[in-house]
């Protein structure tokens, strides 16, 4: 069934506009998702869609087909209102959470996992989880979760990979049992004169890599559990972004990967 509305102030509007804030998202089991192609792996990954927003003004194509319980047209000026995109393609789903735990997770016979601690910034996150499909790991796993996987700007930065990927939310404590139980080795980014260069490590058996926050580093818990790793940084700067850290680190257990299936093939 389709509605129109063109009242920034319909309570079904405003509801949609509470959605932007974690504690709503979390009450109600549901988040907002914006634009086609992120709609489009959501629903590809099994993610069930509740409603559907069209502002035809902005799209300017043919409705796709959508099999939701109710389709919103609406006008520029509502859609603005619900947008969190500064531009937009002027699609906007939402949908059901849903998160695997631990035990749920699916993986490799030789993982490798990217373990975020206390992550704060949305951005970051989703960088980290595109890094993640982009190398092929089998999850990322965050502790002490600071901003919810769900968070617009997670899907945003993600550029949807977050629904193609594992990622699971956990204390330190369960993702230590964790690696422990599947002889996953971790590996702490920790910038010390002890840790050893990421490209001296081994890298090619089970791998975790955990980071800690920009500000913070990584916190005690993993520095006391963890094999020091550092990426050799040459000018004033001692550290790098978290999501460019992990993009480092998780490339060079790739380019070891390879390298290591390459001289067995031989």
């Amino acid at each position: 069934m389709s509605h129109i509305i063109i009242s920034t102030t319909n309570p079904k509007i405003k509801w949609v506009k509470s959605l932007h804030k974690n504690s709503v998202r979390r009450n109600e089991g549901v988040f907002v998702i914006e634009g086609a192609k992120e709609i489009a792996t959501a629903l590809d990954n099994g993610f069930e869609p509740q409603y559907f927003f069209v502002c035809k003004e902005i799209y300017g194509q043919e409705l796709p087909l959508i099999d939701v319980e109710d389709l919103y047209i609406v006008s520029k000026e509502v859609f603005e209102k619900i947008s969190y995109r500064s531009s937009s393609d002027g699609l906007l789903a939402v949908c059901k959470t849903k998160q695997k735990t631990l035990a749920e997770l699916n993986f490799s016979d030789n993982p490798f996992f990217i373990v975020i601690e206390s992550v704060e910034k949305p951005g970051n996150l989703g960088a980290i989880i595109r890094t993640a499909d982009g190398v092929g790991a089998d999850g990322v796993i965050v502790c002490s979760e600071r901003t919810d996987v769900f968070n617009p700007n997670v899907i945003r930065s993600s550029v949807g990979t977050v629904f193609n990927q594992q990622v699971v939310s956990a204390s330190n404590e369960e993702v230590y049992d964790f690696l422990q139980n599947h002889e996953i080795t971790p590996f702490g980014a920790i910038i010390s004169k002890e840790s050893l260069p990421c490209f001296k490590a081994d890298l090619t058996r089970p791998t975790a890599i955990i980071l800690g926050t920009e500000h913070e580093g990584l916190g005690k818990y993993w520095q006391q559990r963890t094999s020091a790793l550092m990426i050799p940084m040459l000018g004033s700067n001692d550290s790098l972004n978290v999501s460019a850290a992990a993009a480092i680190l998780a490339y060079e257990v790739l380019r070891q990967r390879l390298i290591d299936k390459i001289s067995i093939g031989n």
